[in-house]
Formats: C-alpha cells, structure tokens, sequence
C-alpha cells in the first residue's frame, strides 16, 4: 500500500461521518449522498497516488463527491431544486470559516439515520460502521467474519428501506432525541461487544473493532456532550478494553481473570474509564454507567482475592433491576461464587436453567460447569462444560473448555 493511498485512507475514515452527512443534507436523499461520497474516495484512491495528495483533501474529496451527485441528479433529469442547492452551496462545506454546529447536526442525523429502528439490528451495524465510521465493505466482513456480498446486500437493503420508509435526515428533535438515543447506543455497545469477545472465528478479541466503536462513542458525545449514558458507554468500553492486553496470551488463547498479570492492564484505558464514569453519574448511573462501575470495581482492585465483590454484588441487582437480563443475573451469580462460595451461585444459576431463557448460549453451562467443578461434582461439571464447548462458537473459547474438561478427575 502506498503513503498516498494511506492517506486517502487515514482522511476518510476521520472526514467520511462529515461528507457524507453534509451531502445528505444538500440532496435530502441519503443513499444518494453515501453512493456518491463512495465514488469520491474511489476517485481519490486512483488519483492521489499518481498525481499527489491535495492542498485540502477534505475539500477535494467534498467537492468530487458533490460533483458525482450532480451527475446523478443531472442523469435523472428531475429534481431541479436539488440540483440548484447542491451546486449553489458547492464550496460551502469546506470554508474556513466552518459552521461547527451545522456539522455536529449532519454526523448526528448520520447516527440516527443509520441506527433508525425501521433497519435490523445486522443492517444498523454495517450502516453505522460504513457511514459513520468510513469502514469499507470489506473491513466490515472481515470484522464479522462474513462475506463481503452480504455486507454490501445490508447496506443497499438498509438504504433502500431508509427510502421506503421515508426517513428524512435529520437529527430528532431534543424531545424524542433521548428515547432514541438507547437505539444508537446499542448499535455501538454492539459492535465493541463483537470486538471484545468474537461470537466466532480463531481469535478472542478484535482491537481494530473494538477501537472503532470507542471511536464513534467520542464522536457521538462529541456531538450530545449532555448525555450521561454515552459516557456510561465511553466508560464501559474503556474500562473493559483496559485489560485487552492480559485477556490473551502469545497464542491468543484466553487468560481467565484470575491469572492476568493486572501490570499487563492499560492504565490510560483505566484513567480515561474512570473519568468518563464521573461524567456518567449527574443524574445516577443508567445501565452502561452499572456495568462501567462494575469494570471499574475490578478495575482498581489488586487482585480477584481483593475484589469488593460485595459492591460488584450490589451493582448488578441495581442494573437487573433497571434492565432485567438473565446475562446479569448470570454474571450477579458468578460474583456471588465469588463472595459467598459456589454453593448459593449454583440455586440462582438453576433457577436461571429453569426458564430456559439462556437455552441458547454456551454461557450458562460454562458458568454451572464451573460452579460444580468447584464443590467437587465432577461428573456433573464435565457434562456441563462438554455442553458448553460444543455450543461455543469461537475457537479460542472453547480451547479453554478443552482443557478445563481434561484436568477433571
């Protein structure tokens, strides 16, 4: 890969949220302006390497993808006023003298579009990481392990469902922005979620996934600086990346909590968790400020002896009340294992096998396999962790399930 084509690279994936938002506004037409952006930086991919990179490459790349709008818009023959405005305005979005506000407004309408409820959760996912974090097709199925034609088939489906909906772009008013908000929240919690622990494939973490959604977090409260639970988010994802480099050894196989080298954790990850946890708290914790108090508890402790497992406790009965999940209430009783020994661990987690909710993930055999490895019910155990590891759909997890199940008398 040439410096050039770095470049192009480097430039889109900080400038496309902008571009794009910007020619959505100018045509009101969203899969107009995100076609059209895409052409301009397949354009810029072939001329800068062979003439130099421009004085002003946000500009040269604004400009080229207005110009390939003005081709479609002129190609279809309709639509007059939207060919004035978009001409008129042609040098506008790369003044000097940029409207900061009215940018803030085109990344956060780009947010809300792409994580609109009328998509799919999979369709919301790639939108968001191709408009708003200036991913291509390809780095997205290369994150989720998927074909690159079913990245593209995504997007054109969300793009035309935007369409048919009539979703118009546009941020939401502030009254309805925070009944929102959850929605694009979740897209993000999502995808550093599919970063920090792959649901499948050979490796355990993806960094570059997990990095992007931090990345768009602080965008997005870079736009909505009021908002306490994007900064809960922002904390969650700092403090649960922190100990990214112990999690995993030369191989990649998994470290388990309690034999991570914590010197290994990323103390800046942990600082910048920790402030973003105090942003988070005004109003009280909502459920991504819990869960960041959670990871910050074991964050700042010394050891798994040293935990305050009693606060960790407590925390996760205030986030199963506020947002009812039986993963919470699995993961409350593996600190309750922790305080209060595997015995009462193993009636909650049988009372969450009972309604079946957790049927369908390997969590809850890997969590009673453990519990009854620990009281010395090993026939039990192995038949629970052999369920486990035959449910477990990334490699590098069911390793450990492996070897867990070998060293049982």
């Amino acid at each position: 890969m040439s410096d050039a084509t770095r470049a192009v690279e480097a430039i889109w994936r900080i400038e496309s949220a902008r571009i794009v938002g910007a020619l959505a506004r100018f045509t009101g037409d969203f899969a107009l302006a995100e076609d059209a952006a895409q052409e301009a930086l397949a354009e810029a991919l072939v001329s800068w390497p062979e003439h130099g990179r421009p004085a002003n490459p946000t500009g040269w790349l604004m400009t080229t993808a207005k110009r390939r709008a003005i081709d479609t818009i002129r190609r279809a023959g309709v639509q007059r006023e939207k060919y004035a405005a978009i001409a008129h305005d042609q040098d506008e979005a790369y003044d000097d003298d940029v409207d900061v506000e009215r940018i803030d407004d085109d990344i956060l309408a780009l947010m809300f579009v792409s994580c609109h409820p009328v998509l799919s959760k999979e369709a919301r996912v790639a939108l968001t990481l191709r408009v708003v974090g200036g991913l291509s097709s390809e780095e997205i199925a290369r994150a989720f392990l998927v074909p690159v034609a079913t990245i593209q088939a995504r997007i054109t489906r969300a793009k035309k469902t935007i369409a048919a909906a009539q979703v118009p772009f546009e941020a939401p008013p502030p009254d309805e922005r925070r009944e929102r908000l959850p929605g694009v929240l979740s897209v993000l919690y999502l995808i550093f979620t599919e970063g920090s622990t792959a649901t499948s494939g050979d490796e355990l973490i993806r960094t570059d996934l997990a990095r992007e959604a931090r990345r768009l977090t602080r965008v997005l409260i870079g736009v909505l600086p009021e908002e306490p639970e994007a900064y809960g988010l922002l904390a969650l994802m700092e403090l649960t990346a922190s100990r990214f480099p112990a999690r995993i050894d030369a191989s990649g196989d998994p470290i388990l909590l309690e034999d991570q080298d914590r010197t290994r954790w990323d103390r800046g990850a942990i600082k910048r968790g920790m402030a973003a946890l105090e942003q988070a708290t005004p109003r009280g914790l909502g459920p991504y400020g819990l869960q960041a108090a959670i990871a910050g508890t074991h964050a700042v402790a010394e050891s798994v002896e040293q935990t305050d497992w009693e606060r960790i406790i407590v925390l996760y009965e205030a986030l199963g009340r506020i947002a009812p999940n039986p993963i919470v209430d699995l993961n409350r009783a593996v600190a309750v294992a922790m305080a209060h020994g595997p015995l009462p661990a193993l009636e909650l987690v049988d009372r969450l096998a009972d309604d079946k909710r957790l049927d369908h993930t390997h969590l809850l055999p890997t969590v009673r396999g453990e519990l009854l490895r620990r009281l010395g019910r090993s026939a039990e155990a192995r038949k629970e962790l052999e369920r486990a590891a035959e449910m477990c759909t990334n490699d590098r997890e069911r390793v450990v399930l492996r070897q867990k199940i070998a060293e049982l008398t």
